[in-house]
């Protein structure tokens, strides 16, 4: 495809034609063919505003977000005034991490076509998944005002309550999707996510229905397995739960790419890389202001962060990319796998990466002088984000191995997390994950600290006392009383649980007996304590 301007000048008649073709292909579903015919009217018409468009809606139907929005961004000028392209164009580059110039056509989109509920959902969509969660649910509403069965403005409105801790509304509802649609996966999912809700008998028999109804994308019928299964669980049958996990990871880990031998040679590169000296930093004060998490899911990083952003100096800034994105594009700069190119990089270089990162970072410190950053990758990066960052703090967060490879394997997250669909390469993750931090923790002791869950829970005061003191920060009460800090929490699992004060019946390994006995054994055999 050519950088032509955009046009909307006549088209040659056999143009004409192809693109009415291509119309028709779309409408069939028939979009490699479709796409056939829209590259051929380019062809005939470079530039042409209405088959760039279209070669953009192709694009991001397929999931490529940077084609889309460059199609979009160039017929934008022929129709600046149009909402659905704001929309389409919006959608882009938030996927593309382009936040701002994303919200901005959002809200555009809004501004122009205040009567449409599709603007005002992709709007609350995006707001929601970045934190911004008033004015998320305020667009949500807005969406629902103008089309009430707009299911997915419905379910996103939920999720946006649930990571304020509005349960009581989130689960009204997930509770009116399903009247409206009883199959529906996501709704289903929606309330069993929230983690606070107990299905009886009658949810059951329902997800029993949809269940074996069939016919789904794979995609739903895990979310359906993966809600049925908490529901035996609540009803206390807890093999035929574990079986219904076993097969929704199962087809999972049939679409999702996960090399567990190849992490384990990432993780052994690392520790080899940065057992030798980093040059001495340039600043040693620079990033004083960030608090890293590092943790395996499930196990209780969004409670350290509630409890951190529960004090008056600090925000907290959810699961944010920024650490792993400045990597990669060094990573891209250098054109070399990352951690290889880490011993030629000189104190300016590492400086240099750590303005950008607090650079981009920047808007959780326009309210208060710290932040925290929860990224579930950033264990792999805790030396290069010291290179960076010298005065930041590292706070390594682990539970149970036992309990954690069971709380992943009960939980669906995103294509992303391959690793969480298989007992035996969950263990390797986490076995992964305690040996790279233990090293972190010897090579690092006064700026990484370890935290276990199981202590926080027992004695929580001493435990945040001291988390407190290791990040510079004075005691303050609140963060005892963490469960009344009002603030957006987007770990869809934790949103409602950190809303409730401390819990000490989170184990669950113990009800599954020998259905676990493998996974004990894997991690005995790798030095692992298991009780």
């Amino acid at each position: 495809m050519t950088s032509e301007t955009a046009h909307s000048a006549p088209l040659p008649e056999a143009a004409t034609r192809l693109l009415a073709r291509a119309r028709g292909e779309w409408q069939q579903r028939q979009s490699d063919a479709a796409e056939r015919s829209i590259q051929q009217v380019l062809a005939l018409a470079p530039g042409n505003a209405d088959a760039l468009r279209m070669l953009g809606v192709m694009a991001q139907h397929r999931g490529d977000q940077a084609r889309a929005a460059d199609c979009f961004r160039r017929v934008l000028p022929v129709w600046p005034d149009d909402s659905d392209l704001h929309v389409g164009l919006g959608i882009a580059l938030h996927e593309l991490g382009e936040i701002g110039e994303a919200m901005s056509h959002l809200r555009r989109a809004c501004e122009l076509a205040p009567a449409s509920a599709s603007a005002w959902f992709n709007r609350g969509e995006a707001c929601w998944r970045q934190a911004y969660t008033d004015e998320a649910i305020a667009a949500l509403q807005r969406a629902l005002e103008l089309a009430p069965a707009h299911l997915p403005a419905r379910l996103s409105l939920a999720k946006a309550q649930a990571s304020l801790g509005q349960v009581d509304d989130a689960v009204a509802g997930f509770r009116e999707v399903l009247r409206l649609d009883p199959g529906n996966a996501e709704g289903w999912f929606g309330l069993s996510n929230l983690n606070t809700v107990r299905f009886d008998a009658a949810d059951v028999a329902n997800l029993r229905q949809a269940w074996a109804r069939g016919g789904q994308p794979p995609r739903h019928r895990e979310l359906l397995g993966f809600t049925l299964a908490k529901a035996l669980e609540d009803q206390g049958d807890y093999a035929q739960a574990f079986e219904l996990f076993r097969q929704a990871n199962a087809s999972r880990r049939q679409r999702v790419h996960w090399n567990a031998a190849g992490e384990r040679q990432r993780v052994e590169a690392i520790r080899r890389i940065f057992a030798h000296d980093m040059p001495p930093p340039l600043d040693p004060a620079l990033g004083h202001e960030a608090i890293l998490i590092v943790s395996v899911p499930r196990s209780g990083s969004t409670l350290v962060e509630q409890i951190l952003a529960s004090h008056p100096e600090v925000e907290g800034a959810n699961e944010i990319k920024d650490l792993s994105q400045v990597i990669d594009a060094e990573t891209r700069r250098r054109h070399s796998a990352f951690p290889l190119w880490t011993p030629h990089a000189s104190a300016a270089d590492w400086q240099r990466l750590g303005k950008e990162y607090l650079a981009r970072t920047a808007p959780w410190r326009k309210t208060k002088p710290r932040f925290t950053d929860k990224s579930l990758v950033t264990w792999y990066l805790v030396g290069a984000a010291l290179a960076m960052l010298p005065a930041a703090r590292v706070v390594v967060v682990r539970r149970d191995p036992l309990e954690t490879c069971l709380a992943c394997f009960r939980q669906l997250f995103t294509e992303q997390s391959g690793f969480t669909c298989d007992l035996d390469e969950m263990a390797d993750y986490c076995i992964d994950f305690l040996r790279l931090t233990r090293f972190w923790l010897e090579r690092y002791p006064g700026q990484v600290l370890d935290l276990e869950y199981e202590t926080l829970v027992a004695e929580p005061e001493p435990t945040i006392r001291r988390l407190l003191d290791f990040c510079g920060l004075s005691f303050d009460p609140a963060c005892l009383a963490f469960h009344k800090t009002s603030r957006a929490v987007l770990s869809a699992p934790s949103a409602a649980q950190v809303r409730q004060p401390m819990r000490r019946d989170t184990a669950r390994s113990a009800r599954y007996g020998d259905k676990l006995d493998r996974l004990r054994q894997r991690l005995r055999d790798a030095g692992v304590a298991v009780d």
